[in-house]
């Protein structure tokens, strides 16, 4: 699952008529980050290589110091997340960080291997950021026969939670940033933005995400964030969103490789929440993102308060197909359709 070779992904945009649709990389380097991206850090003289030695630099740390793991680490939290429940936390203003990219370094490996991780990574205050680094966790599977037995055969919610779900990195204070990452096998979320705003996830390789039912890369509850120039692939949603109230993201120049569970992008609305209403986030801004898995691209389920805008994106269906559905207040404009002579169409009605 990790380090695999990357499907051959060719050209991501395309421009007709003037313009421009589909995922384009910018001045920081490739799409989903590794080798030519820009924001490594300098490697420091002293760098941590051991589960102990991460938790004493952490526990040392303070805003504007840099925990670097050595390039050819592997950290198992295994054994101290299951006998005790042991969580890295990284203090306010703190960089956790590693080298993806440079050379022929896949970056420093932290991992659990058990179900009930959740999360192994959490941000304990505003402006973390966690670069270079793979955060793999327990379970890369879809579990179908799971849900299957859960829901199918009327065994329900109760018995589906049963089995145990995993986070890689979680956040409830605003301004986390998470670039140049390889991130999976989360069966809930690989990033769990719980709160917060100014959160921003970028150039980041986010697969293997698709525990059924669950199954994110980006996931939000009552937060905001921007997420742009990452590789999705093998998640369910590669982004998802609760539909709070006080809620949204903006997601762009983000590639779909070609393998989705589910729907690529979500935003849940109030009849999944239960709470009477059909809320479905503030706004909700897609753009200039490259779907290549044959299912709906976005699918909202329900009405944002301002907006959705879903723009300048590659679809993989073609104009009859459905590639974005949704109930109320919500543009679809200018978008290309067909990855075989890909055709843009001014203006497309959402299906519900």
């Amino acid at each position: 699952m990790f380090n695999a070779k990357l499907e051959a992904l060719g050209q991501t945009w395309v421009e007709i008529d003037g313009a421009l649709c589909g995922a384009k990389p910018d001045e920081r380097g490739p799409t989903g980050g590794g080798k030519g991206y820009t924001g490594l850090l300098p490697r420091p003289s002293v760098r941590v290589a051991t589960l102990d030695a991460l938790l004493d630099a952490l526990k040392t740390a303070r805003r504007g110091d840099v925990v670097y793991v050595d390039g050819g680490a592997e950290i198992d939290c295994t054994e101290r997340v299951h006998i005790e429940n042991l969580v890295l936390e990284i203090p306010e203003g703190v960089t956790l960080a590693s080298d993806r990219g440079q050379g022929r370094s896949q970056g420093g490996m932290i991992l659990s291997d058990t179900f009930q991780t959740r999360p192994l990574i959490r941000a304990m205050g505003p402006d973390i950021r966690i670069t270079g680094l793979r955060v793999r966790g327990p379970n890369p599977k879809r579990c179908l026969e799971h849900h299957r037995r859960s829901f199918a055969e009327g065994r329900g919610h109760e018995y589906y939670y049963k089995f145990p779900l995993s986070d890689g990195i979680a956040t409830e204070y605003p301004g986390l940033e998470v670039d140049n990452c390889e991130l999976g096998g989360w069966s809930c979320s690989a990033i769990s933005l719980r709160a917060g705003d100014r959160h921003h996830i970028h150039h980041n390789h986010i697969h293997h995400n698709q525990y059924n039912g669950l199954g994110y890369g980006v996931s939000h509850s009552q937060s905001f964030s921007l997420v742009e120039h990452n590789l999705f692939n093998y998640n369910r949603h590669s982004i998802a969103g609760s539909g709070e109230p006080g809620s949204g993201y903006e997601a762009r120049h983000n590639v779909e490789i070609r393998h989705s569970l589910s729907h690529c992008f979500d935003m849940h609305g109030g009849r999944d929440r239960k709470d009477n209403t059909d809320i479905a986030g503030d706004y909700l801004r897609v753009h200039h993102n490259t779907f290549r898995a044959d299912r709906a691209a976005v699918v909202i389920r329900g009405v944002p308060e301002e907006e959705a805008d879903i723009s300048h994106n590659w679809f993989y269906q073609t104009p009859e197909e459905t590639s974005v559905r949704s109930t109320g207040r919500t543009r679809i404009r200018n978008n290309a359709y067909g990855l075989q002579q890909p055709v843009l169409l001014a203006h497309a009605e959402p299906k519900p």
